[in-house]
């Protein structure tokens, strides 16, 4: 079978990939785009109800929108739902620790979005059907990668074909397997939680507010969702010790109800309903490089990160950019997309960045959940002080938000 010649070769067309797949359109490349599940739309649910949601959310800041508005994606998004939070609190279930920041303190609109994972995914899809240079190949799964002699990529699909490509990105997920079978090193460990996810309805209004409580079994994230169908809507992730997931997972609505209530300490009247619950481990992963010669793994293929800040999606989205842009320079400048200058600069922009973000999340999971007295005093003293610095308060929401120092 006579291989066939692309330029650069995606796998894995989720968020990360299909982004990538985009951000190079119309720049002259020979695109693939490889994805083991069908790449049809499908057609999203217009009920706002509780049950009627993607249990899985993310928190998109400025930046990131920005980038998908670059792809003509954002308008996509927006056009089914979304929900655009202008403040975030954050308070220590042990202490009165607690910090506000809100969007009026940076004149902006809105400090992020909260939008339905699914979403992202369609609204990316429409863009990649109408884009002529991008070949997707699905369903499709890859069976083998390996250098060629002349440094060019050859990649096998389970069908039989065969791809010699210039450069191979990995956007296949924590559980990559062009990083498996290019035989990356990583460091990782599992944090010994899980972290349940579903829709509730609530008596209260979010007010436009992302509610984060630090509790010593792990945080509580309470994110708004649109309103619908008269019920005030949010999206939670609660992060819990491993031993205490399968009986909350067990107990009935009412029930879950209830202890989802007291955990968030009644605020905002309470939770009325829920929705089906899922859980998924947490474990920490980082590629020790992102790149060799001819591949280069993106997002969640290089890292993942415990999603108590929500920034997985945003870190992942600053690579896919970054990567796009040393692409593009490199076809500007004539040089292959696999050569190791060019890949070597994308992992100097983005290696240090997420190292910082990931060291930075592990650090608050440890120390809120440390219940040594002295270390609770510390921590609650230093959110009331951090609250109460009006320009480190500005720097820290800007830098998370993407927008600069």
């Amino acid at each position: 079978m006579n291989a066939q010649h692309y330029d650069v070769v995606i796998v894995g067309a989720g968020i990360a990939g299909s982004a990538m797949a985009l951000a190079l359109s119309g720049s002259g490349y020979r695109i693939a785009l490889i994805e083991p599940q069908p790449l049809a739309r499908r057609d999203l649910p217009v009920d706002a109800g509780v049950h009627n949601f993607d249990a899985r959310v993310s928190a998109l800041t400025p930046h990131s929108v920005r980038f998908l508005e670059s792809l003509d994606a954002w308008a996509g998004v927006v056009g089914y739902r979304s929900c655009a939070y202008r403040h975030m609190t954050v308070w220590d279930a042990e202490g009165t620790g607690r910090i506000e920041f809100d969007a009026a303190e940076l004149d902006v609109p809105a400090l992020g979005h909260i939008v339905e994972n699914r979403a992202i995914v369609d609204a990316l899809l429409a863009k990649l059907h109408e884009a002529p240079d991008i070949h997707c190949l699905s369903p499709e799964r890859v069976e083998a990668c390996e250098r060629l002699h002349d440094g060019r990529m050859s990649v096998r699909l389970e069908s039989g074909a065969e791809l010699e490509v210039e450069l191979v990105v990995g956007a296949d997920g924590a559980m990559s397997r062009i990083r498996e079978l290019m035989a990356y090193t990583t460091r990782e460990w599992d944090y010994g939680h899980r972290a349940i996810v579903a829709t509730v309805a609530l008596a209260e209004s979010h007010q436009d507010t992302a509610w984060q409580r630090f509790l010593p079994t792990g945080p509580l994230a309470l994110l708004p969702l649109p309103d619908g169908d008269d019920q005030h809507l949010c999206s939670i992730v609660w992060s819990l010790e491993e031993d205490l997931v399968d009986p909350l997972l067990a107990l009935d609505d009412d029930a879950f109800c209830q202890e989802l209530s007291a955990a968030f300490e009644q605020q905002l009247g309470g939770i009325t309903a829920v929705s089906a619950r899922f859980a998924f481990p947490l474990r920490q992963r980082h590629a020790v490089d992102y790149v060799q010669p001819g591949v280069a793994l993106v997002a969640d293929a290089a890292h993942t990160i415990h999603p108590l800040a929500g920034q997985g999606i945003n870190l992942g989205l600053l690579d896919v950019e970054a990567l796009a842009k040393e692409l593009l320079r490199a076809r500007a400048a004539g040089l292959s997309p696999g050569a190791e200058v060019v890949l070597a600069r994308y992992q100097r922009q983005r290696k240090g960045e997420n190292l910082l973000m990931m060291s930075a999340m592990d650090g608050f999971k440890r120390l809120f959940g440390e219940r040594a007295l002295p270390v609770r005093w510390l921590r609650n003293a230093g959110m009331r002080s951090v609250g109460a610095m009006a320009p480190l308060k500005r720097r820290l929401m800007r830098h998370a938000m993407g927008i600069g120092p």
